[in-house]
């Protein structure tokens, strides 16, 4: 059986189980989740098993939190991430948050595709 580790005690169970109930990436979740579970003395191939994670990764997750705490938990891309421009003007942004307020011109729901549809012909780009 692999050894039980121990996390350090940045933050309570509970305070993990919120974090993963309110993360905002489904990436950011299971991280989240495998150290709530890991808090439960669950092994950390059990856990990254539980929350589909490749075990060296989850064990990389366990060391990041335990020598930087929290703040070392959050997605590294969007840490170091440049804001790219934006395909849409403000205005065309706008007329977008207007639109998705509303059933869409085939009366079906707004979805990805059809965003990015519609981005497309605004931009004048074959694909968005």
């Amino acid at each position: 059986m692999p050894p039980k580790v121990e996390l350090h005690p940045h933050l309570t169970l509970q305070e993990l189980k919120v974090r993963y109930r309110q993360a905002t990436s489904i990436s950011e979740a299971r991280r989240w989740q495998l150290l709530h579970l890991v808090a439960q003395n669950w092994t950390i191939k059990r856990a990254a098993q539980a929350v589909d994670l490749n075990y060296d990764y989850a064990k990389e997750i366990v060391r990041r939190y335990n020598q930087g705490g929290p703040a070392a938990i959050l997605s590294r891309t969007c840490q170091h991430k440049v804001s790219a421009r934006s395909l849409l003007t403000i205005e065309q942004q706008q007329e977008l948050q207007q639109l998705l307020q509303q059933p869409a011109a085939d009366g079906g729901e707004w979805a990805g595709p059809k965003v990015a549809q519609w981005i497309a012909e605004k931009t004048g780009r074959s694909h968005v």
